[in-house]
């Protein structure tokens, strides 16, 4: 297994000028991630704050209990408690056999950070991924991609429900998702590690009660030995010490709005779009009322809460009586998730995808609103695999990797087939194809003139031969195609591993496509290598 890095441009302006630290955007943050001594600035604002580390750590023991855990888990939590401690934090949906690859690259990148900077700075950092439970868009986490011949296909998981629900409260039944499992398997195909790997799959679906539950038993089995925590958002336990932020978020719902809508007038000035759909009258707030999650708007003439499809509403102080009574009814939304993540925890780092990048960056205000600055947001290590048989297969077609991550296969594609085309044939028959339509047109005018009649017969007789000549084309197109068949499955071969569908393949490819061929011990292989935080692109050869 070797690592390169390459230069390979964000997906987004916004994030690629931020990775550089370029004005305006680097403005939009608190720390500057290309300054040699960020962390320890970071550090040190951190130690002037007050956080409840003993009962995050209690909370995170008593959620972790159920799923796998090892010696390092346990010294983490220990480690949590001291006052001295920071954590490297990072989420995520708890998508179906942990989504597309980009979730497990975000893990190794909270753990390694954590690591290198537990080294540097002499003092407890600890790995802590925290799951995005409270999401209710089941639609974005119930599928998987596999290979399916020559194209990559969407295999959903069949059950739902229709109500609006938080992943943690989908409640899945074992019976569909062995079936759906058993599909997923069937298409990676019989290989060295399936029986092992399909075993322990199923194992920890049956173990597991809901989606979430399930996401977390096979993420803490693949990286227990790392010492990295998890946290479910929605864990009930969590709320009761998020409830002193959500009432801050209730008595200043107005506020928190304004911040975020004056940041983005401001990034919007600049030129670039804004990522958050956000309303002048948004409470920033969900509340699950009868098994559904409603997102709160404010009317602050009236200083009430509602949500007006239902008719429903509350003023200030029954909401606030409801949080204290029920805080597990609350969640939090995209502007206070972040706002919530870092009143709770010591983060001294985030690590983020692009479109994080850019939707921090509009919240700003509403840090410094609570008093509080951005963690240094550090760009997740994005990582492309390629397998021995695809680096052959570039070799044999002259092919640059970084190339190919860039723009993808298909112009190379279609320039080799022209190469290999008899480009005489198509001419040729273009030119009988135009010669006929001339000469059919005197014909038609001279029937015009003479027989009518005879038109449509004329007509039809001449669509006949053109329809001829193009099935012709199109047969000489099959026998090129067929001939240089195994060249132009290489191109394919690439596309599919290296852009499918047009995408990187951190976002379509599943981890277990190469568990089921390599074991659990390609995990351990990809964490015995060495990652620098550098903004380029890893390149793992396996």
């Amino acid at each position: 297994m070797e690592i390169e890095s390459i230069v390979i441009p964000a997906t987004n302006d916004f994030a690629s000028l931020y990775m550089e630290q370029k004005e305006p955007v680097k403005g939009f943050f608190h720390y500057d991630i290309t300054e040699n001594g960020v962390y320890e600035k970071r550090y040190k604002d951190l130690m002037k704050r007050e956080f409840n580390r003993k009962g995050l750590a209690t909370c995170i023991k008593n959620y972790m209990e159920r799923f796998p855990m090892s010696n390092a888990t346990k010294k983490s939590l220990e480690k949590l408690q001291n006052d001295n401690s920071t954590v490297v934090i990072g989420g995520q949906q708890a998508g179906l056999l942990t989504g597309p690859l980009y979730t497990i690259h975000k893990v190794i990148s909270i753990i390694k950070l954590a690591e290198q900077q537990e080294k540097k700075l002499g003092t407890p950092v600890i790995p802590v991924f925290w799951i995005a439970g409270e999401d209710h868009d089941f639609l974005e986490i119930n599928h998987v991609y596999t290979e399916a011949g020559h194209m990559m296909k969407k295999i959903n998981y069949p059950e739902q429900n229709g109500l609006k629900q938080m992943a943690s409260d989908i409640v899945y039944n074992k019976e569909e998702m062995q079936k759906w499992l058993e599909t997923i398997f069937m298409h990676l195909g019989e290989r060295k590690y399936t029986k092992e790997v399909f075993s322990s799959v199923l194992e920890a679906s049956n173990r597991s009660e809901t989606i979430t539950d399930f996401f977390t038993m096979i993420i803490m089995s693949l990286f227990k030995d790392y010492g990295l925590l998890v946290i479910d958002a929605a864990d009930s336990q969590l709320r009761e010490l998020e409830k002193p932020f959500f009432s801050k978020v209730i008595d200043q719902a107005s506020e928190i709005t304004e911040k975020v809508i004056d940041q983005q007038e401001l990034i919007q000035h600049y030129g670039f779009n804004r990522m958050l759909e956000i309303q002048p009258q948004s409470a920033n707030l969900f509340l699950y009322e009868e098994k559904d999650r409603l997102l709160l708007d404010y009317d602050a003439d009236l200083d009430r809460f509602k949500v007006e499809k239902i008719n429903w509403q509350m003023d200030r102080q029954e909401l606030s009586a409801k949080l204290k009574e029920t805080p597990e009814l609350f969640s939090n939304n995209v502007v206070t998730r972040p706002l919530m993540q870092e009143s709770l925890f010591p983060s001294l780092a985030f690590i983020a995808g692009p479109g994080e990048i850019a939707y921090w960056g509009e919240l700003k205000q509403a840090f410094e609103l609570w008093d509080m600055k951005m963690p240094p947001l550090v760009p997740r290590i994005n990582i492309t695999f390629i397998e021995s048989n695809i680096e052959r297969d570039l070799a044999g077609l002259q092919l640059s990797i970084e190339n190919v991550l860039k723009n993808g296969v298909e112009k190379h594609q279609i320039d080799y087939l022209d190469s290999v085309t008899d480009h005489h044939i198509e001419t040729v028959l273009d030119e009988i194809n135009q010669y006929l339509e001339e000469r059919y047109q005197s014909i038609f005018e001279r029937l015009h003139h003479t027989e009518r009649g005879l038109l449509p017969i004329a007509e039809k007789n001449l669509a006949f031969h053109t329809k001829q000549i193009e099935f012709l084309k199109k047969k000489a197109d099959w026998f090129v195609k067929e001939r240089y068949k195994s060249e132009l499955e290489k191109y394919e071969r690439i596309e599919r591993c290296l852009r499918p569908n047009g995408s990187p393949q951190e976002r379509v490819w599943n981890i277990f496509y190469y568990l089921n061929d390599r074991g659990y011990q390609f995990i351990h292989q990809l964490m015995s290598l060495s990652y620098e935080f550098d903004g380029k692109h890893k390149m793992i050869k396996i």
